[in-house]
């Protein structure tokens, strides 16, 4: 089993606060965030942004797994996710993760790629976390 961690503070409380968040690799080191990098344009990050790049990496590595498995080599793919935080009576809740993804694979056809994309979707272990719903758009070009 392989266990990854992050961390985050927050110092004062609602929209006065803020925080930072890191994460074990380093990649992030006291990265700030707070309402308004969450709500608003202040530079700094925000879970549903942090959501979208772990989704789009997830699937996107699936997919890329998942294509050689079928043994395709070669080719690139490209996603972009973007995670809508919808209000929710009191709250706020992550309703749906759309992914775009562009492909260039070598030698697939059209349905044979749709097939491996939508797996590569339902089964990456990020989407597995959302209960939210999830989107997949996409281009080939061969």
């Amino acid at each position: 089993m392989i266990t990854r961690t992050a961390s985050a503070t927050y110092e004062g409380f609602g929209k006065e606060g803020a925080g930072h968040v890191s994460t074990q690799s380093g990649v992030l080191s006291g990265n700030p965030y707070g309402f308004n990098t969450r709500f608003g344009d202040t530079p700094g990050t925000n879970p549903e942004e942090l959501l979208a790049a772990a989704h789009a990496a997830c699937f996107t590595m699936a997919l890329s797994f998942a294509l050689a498995g079928e043994g395709f080599t070669g080719g690139s793919l490209s996603t972009t996710a973007a995670v809508k935080l919808d209000k929710e009576g009191e709250g706020f809740k992550i309703s749906r993760s759309d992914l775009v993804l562009t492909a260039t694979v070598p030698g697939i056809d059209a349905e044979k790629f749709a097939e491996i994309a939508a797996g590569a979707k339902a089964n990456c272990p990020v989407s597995k976390l959302f209960n939210a719903e999830i989107t997949l758009e996409h281009s080939l070009t061969n």
